[in-house]
């Protein structure tokens, strides 16, 4: 999650190989509607933007005097619908996924088929509610933690650091990776095991007595009996593009990626069992990074930016957003410090706690709207 616009551009090539996948697609629909000389089209036009609920006019297109046997519609290969004659199927999008949804048309005539494709972008239906923050209390943080993940539990904090120790040139150092207990009232670190050196870590989780680390390139997950901090197991990590944030609901793991993406993992194996895409009323909310589950919804980091966004697990869509850009303001930063991110929760007490990178201070907070 790291460092400067690098992953910017891995997504940037992931979403540009999205679009040009969907010209392809259309490009050689088109190719075939011209070898064939139905000359088809379809609308809506591709890349339209619609809001989730609304409901789509889609609709096949032929030339004049054609008439088709009949049109199946089809989401992301899906049937949706089925016409048997030249009107518009109206395709309901309020249990879609956000993000972008493929369209099809087949269109049989005479015995044959013929497919022509389309896509729309479907966005969350309403803005994020803006909310801004008080401090309730400040509690000291080590300013030697690169943080990539944090919880609390028990009166304790788990935090993961990141960092290299000899790291790639043109790439700040965090310092050598580790996995670490601190007392919330005083900061003192009560536990600490330090990572192979050449292994970045990122997001952790507890499930149990366990805990689960990910890390950042090296596509690798430790399993640490919690309360002893031993490497129990390693296990292969390869979901999605880099390992970032991670957090866990009582059933099931979240883990991002660097992207707008946020992946379901299965608690005992940890693999992939499905993934939401993140979006508000604009578009794609890029670089979803720590991540921590309070009261049914996912609240998380974006990288780089004063921000915490809450999100809606089963859609992905942001519910709220929130400017933290005074918490610990640039002006009065240590020179050592770095950016946003940490969140943590105690269930318990129904505390919410913030940090950052190298911080002094850990600040429980509270949310109300702007």
């Amino acid at each position: 999650m790291r460092f400067g616009l690098r992953l910017c551009n891995i997504h940037m090539k992931y979403k540009l190989n999205l679009f040009i996948a969907a010209i392809a697609l259309t490009v050689f629909s088109c190719h075939n509607n011209n070898q064939q000389d139905l000359n088809l089209s379809i609308s809506p036009e591709a890349g339209t933007n619609y809001k989730s609920g609304d409901v789509v006019a889609v609709k096949a297109h032929y030339p004049g005097g054609t008439r088709p046997d009949s049109v199946v519609y089809l989401v992301d290969s899906v049937k949706v619908g089925l016409q048997k004659d030249s009107g518009a199927l109206s395709l309901k999008t309020d249990t879609m996924p956000l993000g972008p949804r493929v369209i099809t048309a087949k269109v049989y005539q005479g015995g044959k088929s013929q497919d022509i494709s389309t896509n729309i972008v479907l966005l969350p239906a309403k803005a994020p509610v803006e909310y801004t923050f008080k401090v309730v209390k400040v509690f000291p943080h080590d300013t030697s933690c690169y943080t990539e993940g944090l919880i609390y539990q028990d009166g304790f904090l788990y935090e993961s650091g990141g960092g290299y120790s000899n790291p790639p040139a043109g790439q700040e150092n965090g310092g050598q990776s580790s996995l670490r207990k601190a007392d919330l009232n005083t900061g003192k670190v009560m536990q600490k095991t330090m990572i192979d050196p050449k292994v970045f870590a990122e997001g952790i989780s507890i499930i149990g007595d366990k805990i689960i680390q990910m890390t950042y390139h090296e596509k690798i997950g430790y399993v640490y009996d919690k309360n002893t901090f031993k490497l129990l197991k390693t296990f292969p990590n390869n979901v999605g593009v880099e390992g970032w944030g991670m957090c866990f609901d009582g059933k099931k793991l979240y883990l991002d990626d660097s992207t707008n993406r946020i992946w379901f993992l299965d608690k005992d194996n940890y693999r992939a069992t499905g993934f939401i895409d993140v979006y508000d009323d604009k578009g794609a909310v890029e670089r979803v990074n720590e991540l921590e589950y309070i009261d049914g919804k996912l609240y998380a980091n974006i990288w780089e930016k004063d921000t915490i966004v809450v999100i809606d697990p089963k859609t992905g869509a942001v519910l709220e957003r929130i400017d933290l850009t005074n918490l610990y303001p640039h002006d009065k930063r240590n020179p050592n410090t770095d950016v946003l991110n940490g969140i943590a929760y105690d269930p318990q007490g129904k505390r919410i706690f913030i940090t950052g990178k190298k911080w002094p201070h850990l600040y429980q907070v509270e949310f109300a709207k702007k």
